[in-house]
């Protein structure tokens, strides 16, 4: 008599969902499917529960808040946790990860749990939205084709002029576009390195407050951002981007 098989739980999908940049209506930014896949989701794998709350809430979700579970992934996160995390997808149930802002996976610590779920045949599925990175780029007129994104800088003075050095040749080099990022408030020390550092004749562009009203993005040489007004980027959120001439 052949014993019977014990059925395997079919997996739950991780849909990865792209936050906003900034205060503005989820659905200047967001497309429809992107909201309601996420409205009818239960369980979230986030970088920060306050800021992921504070990002549903405006979706309207389809349950109380309350209710809705957030497992924690940042960079402070062991690696042996991320699996534990998967735990409702294994178990069946659709799974969102969410960051602080933007896109999953792209200049944030999601990218692990994305790995761990192809590792155990868990369906991925990118949704669509805003990633500054991208946005940035695209808005800078710069190369589209070849580029590379360096998240943050050195934050001393002399190794971080040593890495803009770096990436003026690279660019010298490759003709890659160059992009990085810096904490807001050090905003305009990062802007001082940058045209000290780097030769007058590179492009130099600075895209801030992406999707929001006050959103701005400016292309000049190096050299004429030495003679130009800047404009005010104290704590604002804010991506530089570093090109051929």
């Amino acid at each position: 008599m052949n014993t019977p098989q014990r059925s395997r739980v079919a997996r739950g999908r991780l849909y990865l969902i792209p936050s906003l940049l900034g205060v503005v209506p989820p659905e200047t930014v967001l497309p429809r499917r992107t909201i309601e896949i996420a409205r009818g989701l239960a369980h979230f794998v986030v970088e920060t529960p306050k800021a992921a709350r504070q990002f549903l809430k405006t979706l309207a979700p389809d349950r109380a808040l309350q209710s809705i579970a957030l497992g924690e992934l940042n960079e402070h996160t062991p690696a042996d946790r991320v699996t534990e995390l998967l735990a409702p997808a294994l178990s069946g149930d659709d799974l969102g990860l969410i960051s602080d802002a933007g896109c999953p996976g792209v200049a944030d610590p999601g990218a692990a749990l994305v790995a761990a779920a192809h590792r155990h045949g868990i369906s991925v599925v990118p949704l669509v939205g805003p990633s500054a990175v991208l946005l940035a780029l695209m808005a800078s007129g710069m190369n589209g084709q070849s580029f590379a994104f360096h998240g943050y800088l050195p934050v001393k003075s002399t190794p971080r002029a040593a890495a803009l050095r770096e990436l003026d040749q690279a660019i010298a080099r490759t003709g890659a576009t160059q992009l990085f990022i810096e904490t807001p408030y050090r905003n305009d020390a990062l802007v001082d390195a940058i045209l000290l550092a780097c030769h007058p004749n590179l492009r130099f562009c600075i895209a801030v407050d992406l999707t929001l009203q006050t959103e701005q993005v400016q292309n000049r040489t190096i050299a004429e951002w030495r003679a130009a007004p800047r404009p005010l980027l104290d704590r604002r959120p804010a991506i530089f981007l570093l090109g051929a001439p």
